[in-house]
């Protein structure tokens, strides 16, 4: 991204959250992170099942680029700070369910990220990612997803 570019893009964000509309949250509803009983839920399925990795405030591990002696990369931050907020719900929630796998990840990758699909519902999934995405609050990260949104109602 140009360096003016992304002070652009803050702007648009911030001037759509000041007119009292903000961005599109994602591409699937039931990941909606306005909607507070989902995000309730999202956050007890989270610390349960994903903080242990992922970190209780979102943090990820430490060093989450850099692959561990056994190969596999660390749990990512799913903050601002991470890139989870570069995915669009749909592989979220994909990833979640099904684990890294294609097409999401190369065929025989090998990651410590378990599938839940066995374990948490796809209402629990959901919910988890709206909790997740309640915390992604800069013009830049909510108006990439009021792109992606558009992308794939368009498609």
């Amino acid at each position: 991204m140009r360096a003016g570019a992304g002070w652009i893009v803050a702007a648009i964000g911030l001037g759509l959250q000041a007119c009292g509309g903000s961005p599109p949250p994602g591409d699937d509803a039931r990941a909606d992170p306005r909607d507070p009983a989902r995000v309730r839920l999202g956050e007890r399925v989270y610390a349960q099942e994903c903080a242990s990795c992922h970190g209780a405030k979102l943090e990820g591990q430490p060093d989450w680029r850099r692959r561990l002696p056994s190969g596999r990369l660390p749990a990512p931050p799913h903050g601002e700070s991470g890139h989870t907020w570069h995915h669009p719900d749909r592989v979220l929630f994909a990833i979640t369910k099904n684990g890294l796998v294609p097409p999401h990840a190369p065929k025989d990758y090998e990651s410590d990220m378990p599938a839940y699909g066995g374990k948490l519902s796809d209402d629990e999934i959901w919910a988890v990612l709206a909790y997740i995405k309640s915390h992604w609050h800069t013009g830049e990260v909510l108006a990439a997803r009021a792109e992606m949104t558009r992308n794939a109602r368009s498609q």
